[in-house]
């Protein structure tokens, strides 16, 4: 089953945070990540405020949580550590209803 890859984010430093986006892409792409969502308008209807919101799909689970502890994204995650507050959780999608 494919998996989303859902991350809410704070940006407190504008240039460390682009430079980890500038680098976690083409990871994420590389692992069969597909970009859903990347900072557009939302609406908060409950929970903590948080200004950016990514979602990528992924073939599986195991491919996003791969992507996630490998070599390339821990490289660019450490870009991100200390310019950005995040929750970042991976949830596989549920199977399309049979009609």
């Amino acid at each position: 089953m494919s998996a989303l890859w859902i991350a809410h984010v704070n940006v407190l430093n504008a240039d460390s945070y682009g430079q980890y986006a500038k680098l976690a892409g083409p990871v994420i792409a590389a692992h069969g990540g597909v970009f859903l969502a990347r900072a557009t308008r939302y609406v908060r209807l409950e929970g903590a405020e948080r200004e950016r919101h990514v979602v990528a799909r992924f073939p599986s689970v195991e491919a996003a949580e791969a992507c996630y502890h490998s070599p390339e994204y821990q490289a660019a995650l450490a870009h991100a550590i200390g310019a950005s507050e995040r929750d970042l959780v991976i949830v596989e999608e549920t199977p399309p209803a049979a009609e």
